[in-house]
């Protein structure tokens, strides 16, 4: 453990944001994972309406730094591509 106090405070900082972060990326699991579960039953409509709730929450998440600019591009590009591809075909 730590002795300095600017050290304890840190760790503490650390916990908050990580606490934090692990929450954000939880609800972002979720909101694709809400998705892929529309496109498996093969629901266009309610895999359309998943993904436009889902695409701020990724948004937000690079935003918050919690993803990568480019990771959520892809998710987002991949599952806008098996969303149209369900609606095309349905």
């Amino acid at each position: 453990m730590a002795n300095i106090a600017s050290a304890q405070k840190r760790i503490r900082q650390t916990l908050v944001r990580t606490a934090r972060n692990k929450a954000r990326r939880s609800r972002v699991h979720s909101f694709i994972r809400k998705v892929e579960e529309a496109i498996a039953t093969g629901n266009h409509i309610e895999a359309r309406t998943a993904f436009i709730a889902a695409q701020p929450e990724l948004q937000r998440a690079v935003t918050k730094g919690v993803l990568k600019a480019n990771t959520a591009s892809r998710k987002l590009s991949r599952l806008s591509a098996r969303v149209k591809a369900l609606s095309a075909s349905a």
